[in-house]
């Protein structure tokens, strides 16, 4: 993450009172809450960044955060995962192998969505084990297999990431992951986000 005493210092730039900051400290916090939140210049807070790196997200969830465009995305390559997959024996019975399954898909916890992604990561297991180009192959992912990312992004636009997707109308998915986020970042840093992460302790009921 970068230091707050980047974007204090941004600030400062625009009326030359460098001799007033204290290095990122309590007059520079306030500063920053008082040009970039009260006064609306939200352009100044595109000088912090934040990278997060992300696990075990669908691509459901995957697709939705890529509506953030304001963003940096450096993906797992699916190739490198269905190879992993390959290799695995057989994920039926449903029921026997639900553990295992959870090791590529994300369940919900309802039966029959569950039992339908299982059921499609077989069919494409078995695609696989055919030779068939896995360019070709991945067309019939299920949206619960897992993904991972590197994910960065700027302070303006994680205070509206945070806002509508900790909404109670958000993906059940994406909400845990916003808090999952907000819990991440610097304590010091949280002042500038608490008032967009209004549902940060919603409860997530599948």
């Amino acid at each position: 993450y970068t230091p707050l005493s980047v974007c204090s210092h941004a600030i400062r730039t625009c009326w030359q009172s460098f001799e007033r900051g204290d290095f990122g400290g309590d007059v520079d916090k306030a500063l920053i809450d008082r040009v970039g939140n009260k006064n609306k210049h939200k352009s100044t807070l595109e000088h912090l960044y934040y990278t997060f790196y992300i696990q075990g997200i669908s691509r459901a969830l995957l697709q939705e955060l890529a509506r953030h465009r304001i963003a940096s995305y450096s993906v797992k390559s699916t190739r490198y995962t269905l190879k992993e997959l390959k290799a695995e024996s057989s994920f039926l019975p449903v029921q026997e192998n639900k553990q295992k399954a959870a090791k590529y898909l994300v369940l919900t916890n309802d039966e029959k969505v569950d039992s339908a992604s299982i059921k499609a990561l077989e069919n494409l297991r078995l695609i696989l084990l055919e030779n068939t180009s896995l360019d070709v192959a991945k067309y019939c992912l299920p949206e619960s297999y897992k993904s991972e990312l590197t994910w960065s992004i700027n302070a303006r636009s994680l205070q509206n990431f945070l806002e509508l997707r900790s909404s109670k109308s958000a993906l059940w998915e994406i909400r845990e992951l916003t808090n999952k986020i907000y819990e991440a970042l610097p304590d010091e840093h949280k002042y500038i986000f608490e008032n967009y992460a209004c549902n940060k302790y919603y409860s997530v009921s599948y």
